[in-house]
């Protein structure tokens, strides 16, 4: 049977909290489970010891039978040091999308243009002060 281990959600409407499970892959995500191993409570702050708590002896008898976290619940078990996780790397995340690169370009192009007719009035104000005197 293959198993993960993974958040069931449960609390109310935007009052979330999680149960961190080992289930069957095959079960809904807030259904059946096999056991509970710890708990997170989003609604605390990162610094507080209540946020994560975890069965630490379960979890590493889990993991030896074949268990596989999700991404979430494998930075809660690198945050307690039982597993090491790699951070990933996404460049194109930081990317703009096609229309706003548009209207980016067609920013530059107005502050160039609203640049260049600032520059010619200066020329023209120095010019006409230079003819007065």
């Amino acid at each position: 049977m293959a198993t993960k281990i993974r958040l069931a959600r449960g609390g109310s409407k935007k009052r979330p909290y999680y149960r961190i499970v080992i289930a069957d892959i095959r079960s809904p995500r807030d259904g059946r489970f096999i056991e509970k191993v710890g708990s997170y409570d989003p609604m605390l702050p990162k610094d507080s010891e209540d946020r994560v708590k975890l069965n630490v002896e379960r979890i590493q008898y889990w993991l030896g039978n074949g268990a596989k976290p999700t991404d979430r619940v494998h930075r809660f078990l690198d945050a307690a040091g039982l597993l090491k996780r790699e951070p990933r790397n996404n460049p194109q995340k930081a990317e703009l999308g096609a229309k706003a690169k548009e209207r980016l370009e067609a920013k530059k192009l107005a502050d160039e243009e609203a640049a260049a007719a600032t520059a010619e009035a200066a020329t023209e104000g120095a010019s006409e002060e230079a003819a007065a005197e």
